[in-house]
């Protein structure tokens, strides 16, 4: 074995400048990433109404149209929903503060960090920082919801535009490679246009079955806003094994919070539990697939740099861009331990395993009804069948 340090050094400076791109070029690459995942999920509509005899720009604008309309429906119902809550946070802010400062204080008691400290001194210090910061949090979410705004007007455009002029973007990249690569590489952004098109709509789906189901069980267990806490749990289930247990948390604690028994808040941690099972183990291999998905190491890596370069932006938009460039890596010999790095193989097998435990099932299932059959069939035997049949074979 032998260890290359000018290529090291290479491949190390090539990492960093790629972060250091990523950082400084935030403004442009956010929403254009944006918009490039947006172009993936709104080509085969754009496509089928350009079947529909539709010129390609009223078929783009009728497409990010319906979209629209269909995001700002959403929003408009959660919004709704978050200032019913926000209404409701002052009745129970109090218990909330005394439960944080009874658990302060039990922790200080055991551990000593602060002698003489007592429960209410606790709940005055928390309530003095709440009120001295609530200017700065009211300024920061009006700039953080102004640039929001933008970014999304921005991302409208250029999701238009790259929908406009998709062959002849697609057709200069492919003229970068040599003349006898560009069919591979034509095929290569297919396959990555499929599969960041296939993992989105995955993803969305899981999203929408895992929000209707936990929102109809927080329904049934008696929980407030159930459709707001039940999509909220749907969309961090994304996050593997960490979403989960984040999207749970929430809706426990504000059941131990509404409630005066602590009953409610078991039910719903039972509940998401099993929910969790449930889409770990079907829903997620049969909906989004082995090929697509990326192991949780590398999901909860790629989620965390994500975080750390482009914040909230870089958390959503970095799970499905090392899915994309799993399927780049496949392309590449030199690249393919990256490919087998950032893939789920343990899925595979798991599928494979899935697959001989049903064949096995079905060949029993089959034993049994043969053997009732055969017993069925030799116990009704009338008694001048078998001369019948030796007399026709003897003639």
């Amino acid at each position: 074995m032998n260890l290359s340090f000018q290529k090291t050094f290479y491949s190390i400076a090539i990492v960093f400048a790629i972060f250091a791109i990523l950082i400084f070029a935030q403004p442009i690459l956010v929403p254009l990433s944006v918009s490039l995942l947006m172009s993936f999920i709104l080509l085969p509509l754009a496509k089928k109404f350009e079947s529909w005899r539709i010129n390609r720009i009223p078929a783009v604008f009728l497409s990010i149209f319906a979209v629209t309309i269909i995001v700002g429906g959403v929003i408009y119902f959660f919004s709704t929903q978050i200032i019913n809550l926000s209404e409701e946070f002052s009745m129970f802010k109090e218990k909330i503060l005394g439960v944080f400062a009874d658990v302060t204080l039990y922790a200080n008691n055991n551990l000593k960090f602060v002698p003489n400290l007592g429960k209410y001194e606790i709940t005055d210090q928390i309530k003095s920082w709440v009120n001295n910061s609530a200017g700065s949090l009211l300024s920061k979410t009006f700039n953080s919801t102004a640039s929001i705004i933008a970014g999304l007007l921005i991302t409208i455009v250029f999701t238009f535009l790259l929908l406009i002029y998709r062959k002849g973007l697609t057709q200069a990249f492919v003229l970068f490679f040599p003349k006898d690569k560009r069919a591979t590489a034509l095929k290569m952004f297919k396959n990555v246009q499929q599969v960041g098109q296939k993992y989105l709509l995955g993803m969305a789906t899981i999203i929408l079955i895992l929000g209707f189901v936990d929102s109809i069980g927080l329904w049934i267990i008696g929980i407030d806003n159930p459709f707001l806490f039940g999509f909220l749990a749907a969309f961090l289930a994304i996050i593997p094994y960490v979403g989960t247990v984040l999207g749970a948390s929430i809706p426990v604690l504000y059941a131990f919070v509404t409630f005066e028994s602590t009953w409610p808040a078991v039910a719903v941690a039972i509940f998401f539990w099993g929910v969790q099972v449930i889409e770990n183990n079907i829903l997620t291999p049969k909906i989004v697939g082995g090929r697509l998905k990326v192991n949780a190491l590398i999901a909860i890596l790629s989620i965390i740099t994500g975080a750390s370069v482009w914040g909230v932006a870089g958390m959503i938009l970095f799970l499905p861009f090392a899915s994309m460039l799993k399927v780049v890596c496949e392309e590449y010999e030199e690249l393919k331990p990256i490919a087998l790095l950032i893939g789920d193989q343990n899925d595979d097998e798991k599928v494979v395993r899935r697959k001989d435990v049903v064949v096995r099932w079905l060949k029993k299932i089959r034993g049994w009804f043969s053997k009732s059959h055969n017993g069925k069939s030799h116990g009704g035997t009338k008694p001048g069948r078998g001369s019948k049949k030796n007399f026709i074979s003897a003639r």
